[in-house]
């Protein structure tokens, strides 16, 4: 008898085909299924679980008894909760590393589209508005030999550093909870401090995981020591900024203006007072959102299932003492 797999949101439709010929698989692919009893009864069937974005509780768990291994369709995992995840000895995996470079671009893309405040111009073209040369108050402001400041230096923030010294000679700050000492030697970035770094830049980009130590890490306080002229990109997590404190600084001309991939409710509501602002840009968390880059991803969360369902270690395991505590 095959095992059953319960599978949720963007899954790439071929790494689903393969999974099919090996595993019993049932699909949802939308976030409607929760209390559905035919999610319910797939979940208390599964032997394993893969997708993205599931809130897998422990409520959840107790629904799943013969689960073996969550795989998250992503490199974030703050929607797992992995203490309990670990108390019931269900291994956790994600997919890191893949997502890099796709990220790193869309982050880059953003920031560019902000400062020279590309979709508003796009607008103004596509609405019949251009009927004569642009005027100095639709400028927008050089990226170039400007200063960045990167507050989340891992892979992707690293990645975003190599983009914007090799590509636009920018001068990288970057704050993190460790040094990163190839990134000072290969993009001459300099460690700072937290104050030290909104102070100084000419662009914050926040890459920060999503955790109770980061909960609205940039707010009132943090908009207010950034430069009157800076632009801000949250490519992280939205629960990460105080999206209230940012609208105000917006508004009272504190930053120059904002680039969102994330936000705190997503998909954000159409009445988020943000949207309202000529002065920001936003994306729908397009971050890892290309058709390479998210089969890549189904793949690497495919093989983390298979090799778990198969009692061996999957690639990328977050709770590792799950597998230490395993039985001989």
């Amino acid at each position: 008898m095959k095992q059953k797999v319960l599978s949720y949101m963007r899954v790439d439709e071929r790494v689903l085909a393969e999974l099919e010929k090996e595993f019993d698989v049932t699909s949802f692919q939308n976030h409607e299924y929760v209390g559905d009893p035919r999610f319910d009864q797939a979940l208390k069937e599964a032997d394993g679980i893969i997708g993205l974005a599931l809130k897998v509780t422990k409520e959840l768990l107790e629904l799943a008894p013969n689960v073996k291994i969550v795989s998250n369709v992503s490199v974030g995992y703050d929607n797992l909760d992995l203490e309990e995840l670990t108390k019931r000895q269900i291994m956790a995996t994600n997919t890191p590393n893949i997502l890099d470079d796709t990220t790193a671009d869309a982050m880059f893309g953003l920031l560019l589209a902000t400062a020279r405040r590309i979709p508003e111009l796009d607008h103004y073209v596509k609405a019949g508005q251009w009927t004569v040369s642009l005027q100095p108050e639709q400028y927008g402001i050089d990226v170039h030999h400007k200063t960045l400041g990167i507050i989340g230096m891992g892979n992707i923030g690293t990645a975003i550093a190599k983009r914007a010294h090799l590509g636009f000679d920018m001068k990288i700050l970057y704050h993190n909870r460790s040094r990163r000492t190839e990134a000072e030697e290969r993009f001459q970035a300099t460690y700072c401090e937290l104050d030290e770094l909104l102070e100084r830049s000419d662009y914050v980009c926040l890459m920060v995981p999503a955790s109770k130590a980061t909960k609205h890490l940039i707010g009132k306080a943090e908009f207010q020591r950034m430069k009157r002229t800076a632009i801000f990109i949250n490519g992280s997590r939205g629960q990460n900024i105080d999206e209230e404190a940012l609208y105000e600084a917006l508004v009272q001309g504190e930053i120059r203006a904002a680039g969102m991939d994330v936000f705190t409710e997503e998909p954000t509501r159409p009445d988020n007072p943000l949207l309202s602002l000529s002065n920001v840009v936003t994306l729908p968390h397009i971050g890892s959102s290309t058709i390479e880059c998210e089969y890549q991803m189904s793949k690497l969360a495919a093989d983390n299932l298979r090799k778990g369902l198969q009692g061996q270690k999957p690639p990328t395991l977050i709770n590792e003492e799950v597998w230490n505590r395993r039985e001989p």
